[in-house]
């Protein structure tokens, strides 16, 4: 039987009587695609996250509430809690096992997303095909592609065996279906933006049918043990498509970076429950899949050209990995009214505070220049510990004075021109010193925290006395 709920232009509301009297409403709803945000009318503007065009109608069904089946938990006292040690599977990359933490985790679900053609697919090929030889069977999951498509690029990086399973389906009721009667080792779920369930009247993509999918699929890893990869579209602004609760559902979300016309990429974390947020692992795109760059370091100052201003290396920190990066300025006369201040890779807004500081501290006329910063390699500098490097770089080509090449900086500068100390300053230098730096420039309060033999240490107390030894 049904009944009109409620009259409306915008908000019709239908219900029914479902076979055990249960009452089922189906209720329309305009929701947002980028953040999850619901109106019961459509809006041209989100007023959550802002989107211009971005709400969608979609029909949403609401039943009553299920009576919960076994016995109900009771509260546990913190120190009655058994500790189990987690067993961690490896993926047979190195570099992934990194980002994630030491491994994969039983039941943990992992978000990878990227832009197209960045390398997912293969990153996930290649840690399905080491999971199945050494752990069992892994059922890849493509609701995008077809096993054929599949099949050659497996063929291409000399992929194989028995126990790697290829699905092509898109309906989620399916996927379980063989998830259950497979029981793998792991799940890959290639994308899940094409994924749906029968149980939701919306398209492919909404944001009801990737809160749902995403949910039942978390559901079954956390009642399986089973880790489950899915893969997730990006957005133009490199953002990950559908609503921000995907992101919470998860147990870790990582970012594939990279310029698509250069073979180098970076995996980065920047959600983990049962890891560091700050790892990230380097790859490179060769023709039989991606390979692990061992020393990032070496890699980024591969091409480092020797004996010109405004070029500087910094020792960056990464989780727990130390990286060497080159810091490139350029400073040139403006032609128009506003002096312009571009970075590649470097907080815009840390560059322009550290310019203010040589204007004001150190009497460097710059407010007539334009000032460009790039940190080559297509790393990006977060930490405020490159802040020595940045200033250097800058005052080297204002000044059009080359800077040791055999030299790394370190330090946080503040506001009145002094240099802070850092964390872990001794790991930072150590990876300096194997890459054949003789000297490093870093703060007076972390010169008694490190003792590299090979390496001349000076200490700085503010970035005077950093700009006299230095240049």
């Amino acid at each position: 039987m049904l009944t009109r709920g409620g009259m409306g232009a915008y908000n019709p509301v239908w219900s029914r009587v479902g076979k055990e009297g249960v009452t089922v409403k189906n209720k329309v709803l305009f929701a947002c695609q980028k953040c999850g945000h619901q109106s019961a009318k459509w809006l041209g503007k989100c007023p959550d996250c802002g989107s211009w065009n971005s709400m969608a109608e979609e029909l949403v069904s609401r039943t009553a509430p299920a009576v919960a089946n076994g016995a109900p938990s009771k509260p546990v006292k913190i120190s009655q809690v058994a500790r189990d040690v987690e067993q961690r599977l490896s993926c047979g990359l190195s570099e992934l096992d990194r980002v994630l933490g030491g491994g994969l985790v039983s039941g943990s679900m992992i978000l990878i997303g990227g832009d197209p053609g960045i390398g997912k697919s293969t990153l996930l090929l290649q840690a399905s095909a080491h999971l199945a030889d050494t752990a069992g069977a892994v059922l890849y999951v493509s609701a995008e592609e077809s096993t054929q498509q599949i099949k050659l690029r497996a063929l291409r990086m000399g992929i194989g065996g028995e126990d790697l399973f290829l699905f092509a389906e898109t309906n989620l009721e399916r996927i379980l279906t063989q998830i259950q009667q497979l029981r793998p080792r792991g799940v890959v779920i290639d994308s899940i933006q094409t994924v749906y369930t029968s149980a939701i009247e919306s398209a492919p993509g909404s944001v009801s049918q990737v809160r749902e999918s995403a949910g039942r699929l978390m559901v079954t890893a956390k009642g399986s043990g089973i880790p489950i990869f899915i893969v997730g579209h990006v957005t133009k602004d490199g953002s990950l498509a559908g609503p921000r609760v995907l992101e919470h559902l998860v147990d870790t979300v990582l970012y594939f970076e990279g310029d698509g016309r250069h073979p180098f990429r970076i995996l980065r974390a920047v959600k983990n429950r049962f890891g560091s947020t700050n790892e990230i692992g380097v790859f490179e795109m060769q023709e039989g899949g991606l390979c692990e760059v061992r020393n990032p370091s070496e890699l980024f100052l591969a091409e480092r050209p020797l004996g010109v201003s405004g070029s500087v290396v910094v020792a960056a920190l990464e989780g727990s990995r130390p990286l060497l990066v080159e810091l490139q300025a350029l400073v040139t006369s403006t032609t128009f009214g506003n002096p312009r201040r571009t970075t590649i890779g470097v907080d815009h807004n840390r560059l322009a505070l550290l310019v203010a500081v040589l204007e004001k501290k150190v009497g460097m006329h710059l407010s007539g220049q334009d000032i460009f910063l790039n940190a080559a390699g297509g790393v990006r500098l977060n930490e405020p510990s490159a802040d020595l490097a940045i200033v250097m770089a800058v005052a080297s080509s204002h000044l059009d004075k080359v800077v040791d090449p055999q030299t790394v900086f370190l330090g946080e500068v503040g506001l009145s021109g002094e240099v802070r100390g850092i964390s872990q300053p001794e790991i930072r230098v150590k990876e300096a010193a194997k890459l054949g730096f003789s000297r490093c420039l870093l703060p007076a309060g972390n010169l008694k925290q490190v003792k590299v033999k090979g390496v001349e240490l000076v200490g700085v107390k503010n970035v005077d006395e950093a700009l006299h030894a230095a240049l």
